[in-house]
């Protein structure tokens, strides 16, 4: 009887569903309110069957969706890591990110290995104290501190001696790390069933920073500036920016509480590539630019004209030489031709006046070339392992510039065999 009762006093356990993001989907049993957080979310989407029955189809992002009754993730092809996707996420914006300091809380799911990882990195960053640092700060006074604001005390006080409008640098810890790093631990301490025992340590460390002013929810981060001082931040700084700019979370007083982390694997690929490309070819002569818009057809009408952006292309005297394509879902992916990947590379190389483009696709496999018939285009297959260690990842794409150079300046020509996809015969030797 009691112990029944106790059953009935309990909440019911969420269910956990698990789809692959080239899945197909599944049929699942789910309430209106879940269902309509899954849609916004936009990592899936939830069409009603009737009967209470919805169909749950992955669209085209992956991640993972909390509620109190219902957790769902869409994990990447290849089923990655939480640490590759952070390290792919990171490297665009911080090159040089280092994943492996979050490799230790490597978990299965989601939300404990993102818990897990900020908890152990903010312990480490705040294990010597709080960081404090010179905040500017402008205020009106009347005693001179700092210095005086002339061109404000004009304005705002014409003919008056007080008060003074001033500016002085104050050592504080309200400064944008902190403040950082205190909306990242608030934001996981929202996540519905963290686990008990690191809920705890997120409070305890939210609570060294209660000093720290708190970020408006869709506040813009503050800039901060790698330095030695904050050195020991860094890594949970990078951390905690990739939380709060792609994870939602929402206490709501009597409502459902939900969690979302949402990234388009598409984009963070396409940006990766770009990124760590560009950094690779500055060992050559040249300059490269990505997102590179060229003029596909003549009109009389600027309406008229049709246009091709390739995601990369690497000038020489500012004149293109190879243009390059980042693919995440590859045709092949889905039991397709790569058909329509080359017609979109002939029509850059058409477009641009170069002879090679380079495919660069999300998998494993060994690199092809392909000579399109009647002319002199050629179009390189070059598989980019992403289940990999990030420093061999960076390798292959040290290695894809390597080669994209030798085909700008050949140290000596194609062999047949390299022409009928033999990896070796690519490049220089």
């Amino acid at each position: 009887m009691h112990s029944g009762a106790a059953q009935r006093g309990r909440a019911p356990a969420a269910r956990h569903l698990v789809l692959d993001e080239l899945s197909k989907g599944t049929v699942e049993r789910l309430d209106a309110a879940s269902a309509a957080f899954v849609n916004a979310s936009g990592l899936a989407k939830a069409s009603p069957m009737g009967m209470g029955l919805y169909r749950i189809e992955p669209a085209g992002k992956v991640g993972s969706v909390r509620t109190a009754t219902l957790q769902l993730d869409v994990r990447p092809k290849d089923r990655l890591g939480l640490s590759r996707l952070l390290f792919l996420l990171s490297y665009a914006g911080n090159q040089g990110f280092r994943a492996d300091s979050v490799a230790a809380a490597e978990d299965r799911e989601l939300w404990s290995a993102l818990a897990e990882s900020l908890a152990q990195m903010a312990e480490r960053a705040l294990g010597r104290g709080v960081l404090q640092g010179y905040l500017t700060v402008d205020e009106s006074l009347r005693t001179v501190k700092g210095r005086i604001r002339i061109s404000d005390q004009i304005s705002r006080r014409p003919g008056m001696l007080v008060p003074l409008e001033v500016s002085y640098d104050e050592f504080t810890e309200d400064i944008a790390e902190n403040r950082i790093l205190r909306a990242a631990l608030e934001r996981m301490g929202q996540v519905p069933r963290v686990r008990p025992e690191v809920l705890s340590r997120l409070r305890q460390l939210k609570g060294k920073l209660d000093a720290v002013t708190r970020l408006p929810s869709g506040a813009p981060l503050p800039p901060w500036t790698p330095s030695r001082m904050n050195v020991r931040y860094q890594s949970v700084l990078r951390l905690a920016e990739l939380i709060l700019r792609n994870a939602s979370a929402e206490a709501g007083e009597g409502k459902q509480q939900t969690a979302s982390f949402v990234v388009d694997m598409a984009q963070v690929f396409e940006d990766f590539v770009g990124t760590a490309l560009r950094e690779a070819m500055a060992a050559y002569p040249g300059e490269m630019r990505l997102q590179y818009n060229a003029l596909l057809s003549e009109a009389v009408h600027d309406s008229d004209r049709l246009s091709v952006r390739p995601d990369a292309v690497h000038l020489l005297g500012g004149r293109p030489v190879v243009a390059y394509n980042a693919k995440y879902k590859a045709a092949a992916d889905f039991g397709a031709s790569l058909t329509a990947d080359h017609y979109q590379m002939l029509a850059h190389c058409t477009a641009l006046g170069v002879p090679t483009a380079w495919l660069v696709y999300a998998g494993a496999g060994e690199m092809k070339l392909r000579r399109i018939l009647n002319t002199d285009i050629d179009i390189v297959e070059f598989p980019l392992d992403l289940s990999l260690p990030p420093s061999d990842i960076l390798a292959a794409v040290a290695d894809l510039a390597r080669q994209s150079w030798g085909e700008v300046v050949p140290t000596r020509p194609l062999t047949s065999q390299a022409r009928q996809g033999n990896p070796a015969g690519v490049g220089p030797a």
